[in-house]
């Protein structure tokens, strides 16, 4: 899949039906042996002016993303 498809996906917690936010607004951190993504960073906000709060990051193993549909990224967390 490409960047292109997964950017304006949306992230939902399958076990609270939380949405955590869009995929392209997220950090990955990945292995560089092998270019396999381990973690997804996904920013918190909380509100209108959390541009000027301090950014909390939610990290999501990529084990804990169980489906990618096309609409949304479900995880469960």
């Amino acid at each position: 899949m490409r960047w292109q498809e997964l950017k304006n996906k949306e992230i939902i917690n399958v076990l609270t039906g939380e949405r955590l936010g869009l995929f392209g607004d997220c950090d990955i951190e990945f292995d560089v042996r092998d270019g396999k993504i381990n973690t997804v960073l996904i920013p918190e906000s909380k509100g209108y002016l959390s541009f000027i709060s301090d950014k909390k990051i939610i990290p999501i193993s990529w084990d804990n993303i169980k489906k990618i549909g096309p609409d949304m990224i479900i995880i469960e967390k």
